[in-house]
């Protein structure tokens, strides 16, 4: 939908919805759109970036990524590490307290690690803490606590490694690594997952499902109050509405769905309005490793060859982000990129005809969004070309994401959007055959030696020597194709003119929500 015909409908819903307006805005919140409610709130078992964004103005870890993607003070207000790499000792702050009122401790640390590796949680994000010596015994029944954690004191922390493991400071900016009070985490018949205990600038003040989830700001946060007195995220599903929402003023900042660019580029009211950064994230193309018919290294390179993914990206997209070559963006990438797929679909059909499955016909799942949606149709298109028939099924996020968390889809649309700023962030979670499913590497792909490059590359002692094994994990993975590799998405947005301070984050858990701020 573009041009005039987009201009006509934004108009005709904004007339429709002018009666039904909410004129009861609270004075001194922010108002954003969510496409579909968190799955959960509680940092052990949030795997979306949606569940991560929220409870990043939650939640608190020992530290946090600051600008340029360094390690800042978070909770920790100072650490040390030994000579060998092994030994991380932290100090903690003295002025930091839960929204239940409760001073935070060192025990509190240990209490919230061991709590997201203990066989009981059965948290999908035990990876994020497995470099802990210890770890992995306790993870597996065998120890009665985790030996590489330690409580020195009311305020300090020492965190033993079982080897040296170059990204655990910015693991430990994961929101899986925020710290949570055993009193309410842990109390029997416990509704944390909705109402969490945190120690971040806000707190839940409500959420009715399926139509606003409500934060309220903490007068007294360590790191300083926020600018606004709350944040109310609105349950949207449909891009559209958000858009008439927004130009009738009942949102304050939206992601611009790409339909909806030009109108707002176009205007010379929103022009100035509008904040463009290069997103570390990549956006794919699943292919179901476990089975048939793309358990066939061969089948998915095919799909690389069958889509003409830069037309897409410069059509539909409209050019709003760069051609992928491999998972890991430009940005973190250190090293020359692996060859990318070239347009070639008389080669992807001989490849289709040569393995059996000319005329196939196999399931693609995708979200209720609309943007989603667009695409997987011109995909869809793509493969009918070469011979393969793509069955589409639209499904709610939560809905979505426990189907190809289980495997049940031959194809699915996704992106990844990173959780610290680390190529291993693209390597790690997403392909190794220890995060199966829900943890990350959902398209089941299984490689020991990719699995031995990568966990090289995570205790190399030096950047080049890890380089080098990331690298050859990545051309490896993209030879071994288990996704097609479409492109890496510009975080494009719009706000309304009373919004001040605004910064787009270029990793969503390094929005603590105290900066923005709004005034008539």
């Amino acid at each position: 939908m573009k041009g005039a015909l987009a201009v006509f409908f934004l108009l005709f819903f904004a007339f429709a919805l002018a009666g039904c307006t909410p004129a009861n805005r609270r004075p001194g919140y922010i108002y954003y759109s969510i496409a579909a409610d968190p799955s959960t709130l509680d940092p052990a078992f949030i795997t979306d970036v949606t569940g991560g964004s929220i409870a990043a103005k939650l939640f608190n870890g020992l530290v946090r990524i600051g600008p340029g993607f360094k390690i800042i003070p978070d909770i920790a207000g100072s650490w040390e590490v030994s000579r060998d790499r092994l030994v991380y000792t932290f100090f903690l702050r003295r002025d930091v307290r839960f929204s239940n009122g409760r001073e935070v401790t060192a025990a509190d640390f240990k209490y919230s690690f061991e709590r997201l590796l203990s066989p009981k949680t059965l948290s999908p994000n035990r990876w994020v803490l497995e470099a802990l010596s210890g770890a992995r015994a306790f993870a597996g029944g065998r120890a009665g606590d985790v030996s590489g954690i330690k409580v020195d004191g009311r305020y300090e922390l020492t965190l033993r490694l079982a080897h040296p493991f170059s990204p655990f400071l910015n693991l430990l900016a994961m929101t899986a690594a925020c710290v949570v009070p055993r009193e309410d985490a842990g109390r029997p018949g416990s509704d944390f997952y909705e109402r969490p205990v945190g120690t971040g600038p806000f707190a839940v003040e409500s959420w009715i499902r399926g139509q606003t989830l409500t934060l309220e700001a903490r007068p007294d946060y360590f790191g300083g109050a926020a600018r606004v007195k709350g944040i109310v995220y609105r349950v949207i599903p449909e891009e559209l509405t958000s858009v008439v929402e927004f130009e009738l003023g009942n949102l304050d900042v939206i992601s611009i769905p790409a339909a909806d660019y030009d109108h707002f580029r176009d205007d010379p009211k929103w022009r100035r309005l509008i904040s463009t950064a290069d997103g570390i994230n990549t956006y794919y193309l699943g292919l179901n490793c476990s089975k048939p018919p793309f358990n066939d290294a061969r089948m998915r390179r095919a799909m690389n060859y069958a889509i003409d993914r830069k037309k897409i990206l410069e059509t539909f997209m409209e050019g709003r982000g760069t051609l992928a070559s491999g998972p890991v963006p430009p940005g973190l990438r250190r090293w020359s990129a692996p060859p990318s797929y070239e347009y070639d679909p008389a080669r992807a059909r001989r490849i289709i005809r040569e393995e059996g499955f000319s005329g196939a016909t196999v399931s693609f799942y995708v979200t209720q969004g609309q943007d989603d949606a667009d695409i997987a149709g011109i995909i869809q298109q793509y493969l009918s070309r070469v011979g393969i028939r793509a069955r589409l099924k639209q499904l709610e996020w939560n809905t979505y994401k426990e189907a190809i968390d289980n495997g049940e889809p031959d194809l699915f649309w996704l992106s990844w959007w990173a959780d610290y700023a680390d190529p291993e962030n693209f390597l790690y979670p997403l392909f190794d055959s220890a995060n199966l499913g829900a943890a990350g590497n959902r398209t089941l792909y299984k490689n020991r030696e990719a699995d031995r490059l990568i966990e090289l590359g995570r205790s190399a002692a030096t950047a080049a020597r890890r380089d080098y094994y990331y690298k050859k994990a990545e051309d490896m993975i993209v030879h071994d194709a288990p996704w097609v590799f479409f492109w890496h998405e510009k975080n494009i947005t719009v706000r309304q003119p009373w919004v001040k301070n605004y910064v787009q984050y270029p990793i969503y858990s390094m929005d603590k929500g105290t900066d923005i701020g709004i005034g008539r």
